[in-house]
């Protein structure tokens, strides 16, 4: 019954949705992250099982990370949609509040539309290293990824948090993912923090004779630098499932969380052409958990209460609730029609009947 109740409402969006694609579809953007990263697939996942349907030409164009992102969604034309991690944006929101016009310019203005997923920030070190977990990158030489990524900003925040000071300035190389490992397997760097989505690209595409020469640092729980960074970020297990080629064993890690972003338009086409895609993110679901990356299957399609200083962007939160209110009623009604009504008296007719026993 759930089934056809979801079927029926899915199938009169997906009619609507459908009926776009006479028309002369709008070319957009959406800004991800580096090639071999989750959120590039993120986004192509996006443009073929959700902007397509909508009648939207969604183009994935790399970058450098979130920072970059949010300048991009910002300023660049043709930018609508944006990829972007929360501490990024939370970083953005504190400047702004602590007096930086730039960074509010930059920031009030955008405007989210659901959270995603949790990406994992990996803390890789060579195979021959002596140290073990998070605690023990202090002073150490160490990548923590290019200007405008967001490893970049989880990196620092998250050395900061651990050990109350900056990284000092003379230990910090500013590396792309894969330059950091290569770096790092040379000696260059002694740590290279990553920040991607399992299953990353990045590590199954290395060469197996490079994996065997890294490893990961292990987050322990009950080290007080932990307890410190679950301030922002939260506790994660990086999956030996996930890396099978090289990981031995679950590695204990934290997390950051990763949002679709957008921008506060009022132009009407605009305003439409997000709508639909809205719709088409609710009528397609299933289509991304089922055929998409796997970080799909975290997602929930929900709208959580946020923090001070960020906002939904008003037209798809509506579009979106309504869709979570449309599923709930289906599983209410649902619900409703397999669990029958408990009875508490029989009437002398039902007895006569042989209605009650």
């Amino acid at each position: 019954m759930l089934k056809r109740l979801l079927t029926g409402w899915l199938g009169l969006v997906l009619i609507v949705v459908s009926s776009l694609a006479g028309a002369e579809p709008a070319h957009y953007k959406i800004v991800t992250g580096p090639e071999r990263g989750t959120y590039i697939q993120i986004g192509q996942d996006l443009s073929k099982w959700v902007a397509q349907p909508a009648g939207i030409d969604l183009e994935v164009v790399a970058s450098k990370g979130s920072a970059e992102n949010v300048q991009r969604m910002r300023f660049e034309p043709g930018v609508k949609l944006a990829l972007v991690q929360s501490d990024v944006y939370q970083a953005y929101i504190d400047m702004a509040n602590a007096g930086n016009p730039d960074a509010g310019t930059t920031i009030r203005p955008l405007r989210l539309i659901m959270p995603l997923y949790d990406e994992e920030i990996n803390v890789v070190v060579r195979a021959d290293s002596p140290m073990k977990t998070l605690a023990d990158i202090k002073d150490k030489n160490i990548s923590i990824g290019l200007f405008g990524s967001g490893t970049a900003q989880s990196a620092t925040t998250l050395y900061h948090l651990m050990f109350g000071q900056p990284i000092p300035e003379q230990n910090v190389q500013h590396l792309s993912n894969e330059d950091a490992l290569a770096a790092l397997i040379v000696k260059k760097v002694d740590v290279a923090i990553i920040v991607v989505g399992q299953p990353a690209k990045l590590f199954n595409d290395m060469n197996p004779d490079l994996q065997q020469q890294i490893r990961l640092l292990r987050a322990d729980p009950a080290a007080p630098e932990t307890t410190r960074a679950k301030q922002i970020y939260f506790p994660a297990t990086i999956r030996a499932s996930s890396y099978p080629n090289w990981l031995k064993e679950d590695v204990p890690t934290l997390t950051v969380k990763a949002f679709l972003v957008t921008y506060d338009y009022g132009l009407r086409d605009t305003v439409g052409n997000l709508n639909h895609f809205a719709d088409s993110l609710c009528a397609n679901f299933d289509n991304l958990q089922e055929h998409g990356h796997p970080k799909w299957k975290q997602v929930k399609l929900e709208l959580p209460t946020l923090v001070r200083g960020w906002k939904y962007y008003g037209p798809m939160e509506k579009h979106l609730r309504q869709c979570l209110a449309n599923r709930s009623a289906a599983v209410s009604a649902t619900a409703t029609q397999a669990t029958p009504k408990p009875r508490s008296t029989c009437t002398d007719q039902e007895r006569l009947l042989l209605l009650c026993k």
